[in-house]
């Protein structure tokens, strides 16, 4: 975390959470989610109208990424200062970009160790690692592949719809609030 945000918080504890206004897409793009964005359905599964704007200041997305994790509840979120702004997730809490030497970073740039490797139902491929677990980026299913011949993964099957609780995160904190 930043020092900024370390010290915006001890000067302002106690400032409202933001939730529903920052998404997390199945390819690692942030995006805004303004109040018409928002109104027009849940970030997952609605296709581009109710995802927002994506983000595209590389300042911004590299100010969210050093500023983002999990709560005790498996909630991610991005601190903003003294804010702690949860994100809707369309998939997953971390996006893994696969190398050529088969080295794994997320999706906020931070590398990793690959402790195991999961297919589901539909074909996509997850890594569970030393700082989390994700989808891999379906750009890079081509290194996977070779990862699997190689005998270095053996993905091994689980159902999409046991993800959250297997892995314990939340897609959509929104909807725990209004719970």
């Amino acid at each position: 975390m930043d020092d900024i945000v370390k010290q915006a918080l001890l000067k302002w504890p106690n400032v409202p959470a933001c939730y529903g206004w920052l998404g997390l897409d199945a390819r690692g793009n942030w995006f805004m989610r303004d109040e018409r964005a928002q109104a027009l359905g849940p970030f997952a599964g609605n296709g581009a109208p109710s995802k927002g704007s994506m983000l595209k200041h590389d300042k911004l997305i590299d100010f969210i990424g050093r500023n983002y994790q999990s709560d005790a509840r498996g909630q991610w979120f991005f601190q903003n200062g003294p804010q702690c702004v949860y994100v809707e997730l369309e998939a997953t809490p971390l996006i893994w970009r696969v190398h050529q030497d088969l080295s794994v970073q997320d999706h906020c740039g931070r590398p990793a160790s690959v402790l195991h490797c999961w297919l589901d139902e539909l074909g996509r491929v997850y890594l569970e690692t030393s700082i989390g677990f994700g989808l891999v980026h379906s750009l890079d299913m081509g290194y996977v592949a070779d990862a699997v011949e190689r005998s270095l993964w053996s993905p091994q099957e689980l159902l999409l719809s046991d993800l959250p609780t297997r892995f314990a995160y939340v897609l959509s904190p929104l909807s725990m609030q209004k719970q």
